[in-house]
């Protein structure tokens, strides 16, 4: 059954770094594709009017978007501009006389979650959540009991399905690869279990540190900002069943089963790093006790992975800026061959950024007489030049009204009560020197069986 679409997107949090970034960027896009064709209205408390509104769009463009000066006028004459107190009924009140007809707005919160509340109510006793959908950014709580009260709060003006709650990892083409590639080959699914993998390693690494950010990265850390979310979420995809329907709740049951699945974390199975110089960025807390660096061991009770580790590592200033995942073949004992031990297992290496790499490492014979071989790489790349953006695919969606890409409120719940025990100062903080892949206690207490993948910084097309 069809569902309608949207008829008015309003923009809460308009003039923030996120909009900037991001949002205005993807809302360009749209209009470039025609699928963009609704009043956009931004809201925020800052003293500005419509005109500076579309300066600063045109400045997030020049910037992140890359001008599109025929686009960029359509899109303009989108833009609507309310500026009011979030707190105040008459910001509600006239954001509601600037959306005239449309009955059916989407509401974007790019504001802090302690924020959620107060706008709903004001959505609300203004008239305008009836019939509305609302998107809401990560990280979702700070914690398992804070998720479960935001999803109380905004349960009391908005049904779960007219609420999207975005991680715009699953708006990635390289992440959505990892569905396709599983289902759609049967050889590769068929090994897809205990029985034939040793160990998943996912790295997200970057170069950088907080960039200027110290005061909001204060209150996240590596964890909340993105293993609970980005990472867990990978996870999910690499290990969830294949749905029974092809409908957004099909996809989304295994999403939120599986997560379901993942073992409540010991302290045993993470280490937490922060890189040397952080308590010198702005922002920062002389004694800061928030890491900047987390690599983690996951465990996944269920028939199909039960024993076979999945390990994270994700962190700021390390050697490369990469997101890749490696599954790791067992090895396989071979008397045949006259190699010494068994010969080095397969693996699949997906790169998920910055380009979309996917490869085989296997072994062939070495040319002569014994039975030896050597290890090679066969490898596909594929960057497509006008690929959807995350945030793009995930606005449509939501005016749409789809929420395949979206994470449900059982699935955020259950990601919290995975990684709570490594929250805050639960566990030892480390320190480690920039350019290194974190303290060395990951590699003493936490490396997987032959050791950390370390992706390279080299580029597939090099």
């Amino acid at each position: 059954m069809s569902v309608p679409r949207s008829d008015a997107l309003v923009l809460f949090g308009a003039t923030g770094d996120l909009a900037h970034k991001q949002i205005f960027p993807a809302l360009q896009a749209m209009v470039r594709r025609g699928h963009l064709d609704m009043p956009v209205v931004g809201v925020a408390k800052a003293g500005w009017d419509l005109e500076r509104l579309k300066t600063r769009a045109r400045d997030s463009l020049e910037k992140h978007g890359g001008l599109d000066p025929a686009v960029f006028t359509k899109l303009s004459s989108l833009l609507r501009y309310v500026d009011g107190d979030y707190r105040d009924p008459a910001t509600f009140t006239q954001l509601r006389q600037i959306l005239g007809d449309a009955k059916r707005p989407l509401h974007y919160l790019a504001i802090p979650p302690s924020m959620f509340a107060t706008v709903a109510d004001g959505l609300a006793q203004a008239g305008c959540a009836k019939d509305a959908r609302v998107v809401v950014e990560k990280p979702f709580g700070r914690n398992l009991a804070s998720a479960q009260e935001l999803n109380r709060t905004l349960h009391r003006f908005f049904p779960e399905e007219a609420i999207f709650r975005i991680d715009h990892y699953l708006g990635k083409e390289p992440v959505q690869n990892l569905l396709y590639f599983r289902f759609a080959n049967p050889l590769i699914e068929a090994g897809w279990n205990n029985r034939h993998l040793e160990s998943v390693q996912i790295t997200m690494a970057e170069t950088f540190g907080v960039m200027g950010r110290g005061k909001l990265y204060e209150e996240l850390g590596a964890i909340r900002d993105v293993v609970q979310n980005h990472m867990l979420q990978v996870i999910a995809c690499l290990a969830m069943e294949c749905p029974t329907a092809k409908s957004h709740t099909a996809l989304r049951d295994e999403r939120a089963r599986l997560l379901q699945r993942v073992r409540t974390l010991d302290p045993s199975d993470a280490v937490r790093g922060q890189y040397r110089g952080y308590k010198q960025e702005p922002g920062v807390a002389a004694d800061s006790q928030v890491e900047t660096f987390a690599a983690v061991r996951f465990f996944i009770d269920n028939d199909r992975w039960h024993g076979v580790p999945f390990y994270v590592r994700a962190g700021k200033c390390l050697p490369v800026t990469v997101t890749e995942v490696l599954v790791q073949s067992k090895r396989p004992p071979r008397p045949v061959l006259d190699e010494p031990g068994a010969p080095p297992g397969n693996y699949y290496r997906f790169r998920l950024s910055p380009e979309m790499v996917l490869a085989l490492g296997t072994q062939v014979k070495r040319p002569g007489e014994i039975m030896v071989g050597d290890r090679i790489e066969l490898m596909a790349h594929d960057q497509p030049p006008d690929e959807m953006e995350p945030y793009e695919r995930l606005l449509g969606d939501a005016a749409n009204g789809d929420e395949t890409l979206f994470a449900r409120e059982d699935a955020v719940e259950a990601s919290w009560r995975v990684v709570d025990p490594a929250l805050d100062s639960a566990i030892p903080l480390r320190e480690y020197e920039p350019n290194t892949w974190g303290p060395p206690e990951v590699d003493q207490v936490l490396a997987p069986e032959g050791g950390w993948h370390n992706p390279s910084p080299k580029k597939a097309t090099q």
